[in-house]
């Protein structure tokens, strides 16, 4: 179950250890209309997963700690966040990455970098396709 009301912006989850990018893309979604939570790491994902519930999740895949894969897989394994739909953020366009993304849970899969306006159509378009709440 998402926080997501009629009155309330999607909460979006970005997590990357690129400071920079990060904060562009939170900005941006911001912007955009979205209401944003920040983590630096895979176990700053979780907690912050578990914590607020977001709407969706926009995770990095090369992260410190615990890397976006195992995130991931914790969160499509675990029945508070199993909903929430993870998209795939990589430096590393590899052929097959997509398909192991997926099978790790992610719902999407995005190669950075990517411009921020396709971040949010892609942000947009999963919301759409989960019934959940689109920034207006």
């Amino acid at each position: 179950m998402t926080n997501s009301s009629p009155t309330l912006k999607p909460l979006v989850l970005v997590v990357d250890d690129y400071d920079d990018a990060r904060e562009m893309y939170a900005e941006y979604l911001e912007f955009s209309g979205f209401r944003v939570a920040q983590a630096r790491n895979g176990q700053e994902a979780l907690d912050q997963a578990f914590a607020l519930t977001p709407d969706i999740i926009l995770m990095d895949l090369s992260l410190p700690i615990i890397d976006g894969w195992e995130a991931t897989r914790r969160l499509k394994n675990d029945a508070r966040t199993r909903a929430i739909p993870v998209v795939a953020l990589t430096g590393h366009a590899m052929t097959g990455q997509s398909d192991e993304a997926k099978g790790a849970g992610c719902d999407s899969f995005v190669t950075k970098p990517c411009l921020p306006d396709e971040l949010v159509a892609e942000v947009r378009r999963i919301l759409a396709l989960q019934g959940g709440a689109q920034a207006r």
